[in-house]
């Protein structure tokens, strides 16, 4: 373990702030990001993670390095997880509980880290359910940050429920609007093929797995505050329904767009890259990916593949054919497709900049899986949306960003989330082109303004600041 002493404040408002997040790049991003914002301030923020995570992290601004102290804690090896894998991303999903048990047991290792640090804060993820008592016995305040939307965290309920409380036992009952929440509202359900994905986690308990809802019932219980990644120009009606929900104080940090990194490590794949696109039309290039998380599977690639193909567009798209090497499940393009698209499509299998993808002028629209993070990217660079939403919250945020007419949710078949050829290239040509979706191509730019902009983000920042400086313990 590497730890690091206390740093010295210049003054008694500086603060000194450790972050702990799951896991996860779509996780460990939204922290850093915070981490960035915080330290832009003054203040400093010790960073930690495991070390082939943070040595996968990009690159800090000069700027802001000394106040970001990266700290690295050896992951445990347990029995069924791969070794090397450190994040979601190395792992297919049935393994990811293995990941989880590995995670718990950093307790006793981040309990001697804080006592030797004595931040005056610490933020922790939904996953490390134990750090919430162990940082009041050590006089530590706390904060729960979440980085799913407020209206994720609505649907899944107050802390009783969280914890096990809950008289939803089947993928049917999470279909239909729970009791707390007093409005109707489409987002406020899931869909069927979208519960059945992530049921294991919703709901079931074995000696193997704690449930996500579980550990975030813990983390809320035991913060001081609830941040969430999320704002009142987004969902201004479910932030105040959590406030109701869990009466303690929630704090909207905004929805934190990607800033700057240093990029000088992979300046030859974007020249690649930007060749390619320089060549291509304003407004005409579909994006394509679907996070580090998201893998669709064989019978989704081959649709999305023959839908790409159909619309006749040129394509960009960043494929994950497999999660780590422990995923057997190697998905495939179908027969002759990348040669019979050879001249107007590029298929990437390795890392490729998407912020700088899609900043370009020549993307006119990204299919994603409705991610937050890349949402929050697209609706930074005015890149209308089309969706398939996978894991997690993804179907909510889809339904939310639907309702505001901020992105085309593909047609998909209730029961197994199923969809066709002929849907992809439909949506895509919907949104792209026609006139009938120039709603979403507006709608974007005019959000961007209202979600994204530097001083809409400044403002949540120091909001969330100014509570800590006037609340730490």
């Amino acid at each position: 373990m590497e730890s690091m002493p206390k740093p010295s404040m210049e003054s008694d408002d500086k603060l000194h702030i450790v972050m702990l997040p799951w896991l996860a790049f779509g996780h460990m991003i939204p922290f850093l990001e915070l981490s960035k914002l915080i330290a832009q301030k003054g203040h400093t923020v010790s960073f930690v993670s495991t070390p082939r995570n943070i040595d996968r992290l990009p690159k800090m601004p000069p700027n802001l390095a000394p106040l970001i102290n990266l700290v690295t804690l050896q992951l445990p090896q347990v029995e069924k997880l791969p070794k090397n894998a450190e994040s979601t991303t190395d792992l297919p999903y049935d393994k990811v509980k293995y990941l989880k048990m590995a995670y718990d047991q950093l307790q006793q290792p981040m309990t001697q880290l804080l006592a030797d640090m004595a931040p005056d804060w610490v933020i922790y993820d939904f996953a490390p359910y134990w750090l919430g008592p162990v940082a009041a016995k050590l006089g530590i305040s706390r904060v729960c940050f979440s980085i799913f939307i407020a209206a994720s965290l609505c649907f899944a309920g107050p802390i009783p429920v969280l914890k096990g409380e809950d008289d939803r036992t089947t993928p049917e009952d999470f279909t239909v609007t729970p009791k707390w929440i007093p409005f109707k509202s489409n987002i406020a359900c899931f869909r069927l093929f979208e519960v059945k994905r992530i049921f294991d986690d919703v709901a079931s308990v074995d000696e193997e797995n704690i449930p996500g809802t579980y550990r975030f019932g813990a983390g809320i219980e035991a913060c001081d505050v609830l941040a969430v990644r999320s704002s009142y120009e987004f969902e201004p009606e479910w932030l105040k329904l959590l406030q109701q929900i869990h009466q303690k104080p929630i704090i909207p940090i905004g929805l934190l767009p990607t800033t700057a990194y240093d990029s000088s490590d992979n300046g030859e794949a974007w020249t690649e890259i930007k060749e390619w696109l320089d060549k291509q039309s304003k407004r005409s290039v579909v994006y394509v990916a679907f996070g580090s998380e998201a893998k669709p599977n064989q019978a989704e690639l081959t649709e999305i593949a023959l839908g790409l193909e159909l619309s006749e567009f040129p394509f960009f798209w960043v494929l994950r054919n497999r999660r780590g090497v422990a995923d057997t499940e190697v998905i495939e393009l179908p027969n002759g497709f990348e040669e019979r698209t050879k001249e107007r499509g590029v298929v990437c299998t390795s890392w490729a900049p998407q912020l700088k993808i899609l900043s370009h002028d020549s993307v006119g629209g990204f299919l994603s899986h409705a991610g937050l993070s890349s949402v929050v990217e697209a609706i930074q660079f005015k890149k209308p949306l089309i969706l398939l939403s996978s894991l997690a919250d993804t179907g909510l945020i889809a339904r939310l960003l639907e309702e505001r007419r901020m992105a085309y949710l593909i047609p998909r078949e209730e029961q197994d989330g199923s969809f066709t050829r002929g849907s992809v290239a439909d949506s895509l040509r919907l949104v792209i082109v026609e006139d009938e979706g120039r709603i979403y191509r507006e709608k974007v730019k005019e959000m961007s303004g209202l979600l994204v902009d530097d001083a809409v983000q400044d403002k949540y920042v120091n909001n969330f600041l100014d509570y800590l400086k006037k609340h730490k313990q």
